[in-house]
């Protein structure tokens, strides 16, 4: 008999998670702390790498589904100079191996392949502890409870469920991203459009450290685009972003200079850039074998984006579903094999600029097909 599996989150790694288990006839409940899968935007592109993203959905066998929601041609890549000048170009000619899909399409294909009542949301837990014997009771902040023989941590960077088998912190790591949104922008901003090609733009000052963005080309017209600047945080908090022309003033004064078509990305959204602090775990983190409980994702391995980071979620989550099933018997056989695979391909995946890449780094990562995100 196969012992229910406690998942706490329903992010990408959770939820595929879940989908390998009832495959393979084990149950499993998910508890999210937002209140429906619409509370909140769920961002914008991931490119799905064949090696680790796609084998996860064969895994949970939703390679059709996810095929149907590919966008076209978004595997293109263009690397510009802060004035402009285009240092590297690669259209999408079909072969390429890491489709791109808009998140929350994602998120809701796997959403809709689970059994109705899977995901219990609304349940932000408050506390966990240690009942022994490998149990777990979790805590969740209207007062109910659970206990479980088995509880996953797929609760991101601030993970509730990582203090029972760590003590690591999440750092700052002296970086942040300014998320901005450019609605309508084939009709209202075209020379921008143009700039960004039609899948991912990398723009760069190759003379300054810790300055550059990313922008894709999502549905309908809209630009997405993270602003990378290496300041401490006290800079940012000086900053308020809750009004929209006074937030985007002042981070445009950080890229003056750079080619006006390219502004319209940082000035031209007309909503509020979005701050997203950016912190990791230290590279190479792990815990000794804690009977009961195991983390996936950003709760197990939180790095800066680097284009791996959604794709390793789901390769963790699928991996560990897999291990379950394989020892039916024994949880704790299970656990062990999947955090042996787990800590070593986490660590070879914190690449270069997941960390305060120089701009001759953030050039050959675009060169060679990375992505941020």
């Amino acid at each position: 008999m196969h012992t229910p599996v406690t998942i706490i989150g329903a992010g990408l790694g959770g939820l595929t998670l879940a989908r390998v288990l009832h495959v393979h006839g084990i149950p499993a409940t998910v508890y999210e702390a937002e209140l429906s899968p619409t509370a909140r935007p769920q961002g914008g592109l991931l490119d799905i790498h064949d090696h680790n993203g796609q084998r996860a959905l064969r895994a949970a066998g939703l390679m059709d589904e996810f095929r149907s929601i590919v966008l076209k041609g978004r595997q293109a890549i263009r690397l510009l100079h802060r004035d402009g000048t285009v240092l590297f170009d690669r259209a999408d000619d079909g072969t390429g191996k890491s489709p791109e899909v808009q998140r929350g399409e994602l998120r809701q294909m796997l959403l809709d392949s689970l059994p109705a009542g899977t995901v219990r949301w609304g349940h932000k837990v408050v506390g966990v502890r240690a009942l022994g014997e490998g149990r777990h009771e979790v805590t969740f902040a209207e007062g109910a409870t659970v206990v479980t023989s088995l509880l996953v941590g797929a609760d991101g960077a601030w993970s509730r469920v990582r203090p029972l088998v760590s003590d690591a912190v999440p750092e700052y790591v002296g970086r942040s991203f300014v998320e901005t949104c450019l609605y309508d922008a084939d009709t209202l901003y075209p020379a921008t459009v143009k700039a960004v090609g039609g899948g991912t733009l990398g723009a760069v000052d190759p003379d300054e450290h810790g300055k550059w963005f990313v922008a894709h080309r999502e549905k309908g017209g809209t630009l997405h685009a993270y602003l990378t600047l290496a300041k401490p945080l006290h800079w940012f908090a000086a900053i308020d972003f809750t009004d929209a022309a006074a937030a985007s003033a002042r981070i445009v004064e950080e890229y003056d200079g750079w080619a006006p078509e390219l502004i319209p990305l940082i000035t031209g959204g007309g909503t509020a850039p979005v701050l997203r602090p950016l912190h990791a775990l230290p590279n190479g983190h792990r815990w000794d074998r804690v009977p009961g409980v195991t983390l996936l994702g950003d709760a197990a391995h939180l790095s800066p984006p680097n284009g791996e980071g959604a794709n390793l979620a789901m390769q963790d989550g699928a991996e560990l579903g897999e291990a379950l099933a394989a020892h039916p018997d024994g949880i704790e056989t299970a656990l062990c094999a999947y955090e042996q695979a787990l800590f070593p391909r986490s660590a070879a995946a914190a690449v270069v600029v997941g960390h305060n890449p120089t701009p001759q780094e953030v050039i050959s990562f675009f060169t060679q097909g990375g992505r941020t995100g």
